[in-house]
């Protein structure tokens, strides 16, 4: 990994996988920034930065659009879905 990228890197809490409970919809938030969201068996279907203030987080997909949620007791709230980190 470029030494320039990784010191960009943020660790926080929040980076990783979540989930919903059928499995359908998983988040990844990645240490750079970025987060990759699959749909189904369509991976990567929703790519973007996401910014995390507190226990709240921003989303901006790749094409521009926005949405947000918030980290509550360990469960990720986000446009009415409920997420679970992956275990």
């Amino acid at each position: 990994m470029d030494p320039a990228l990784k010191a960009n890197e943020v660790q926080h809490p929040y980076i990783g996988v979540w989930v919903t409970k059928d499995g359908y919809i998983r988040h990844e938030l990645l240490p750079n920034g970025r987060y990759d969201e699959a749909r189904g068996r369509r991976k990567s279907a929703y790519q973007g930065r996401y910014f995390i203030q507190g226990d709240h987080i921003e989303y901006v997909d790749d094409t521009g659009f926005t949405a947000d949620g918030d980290f509550r007791d360990g469960v990720l709230y986000h446009a009415g879905m409920v997420l679970v980190r992956e275990n």
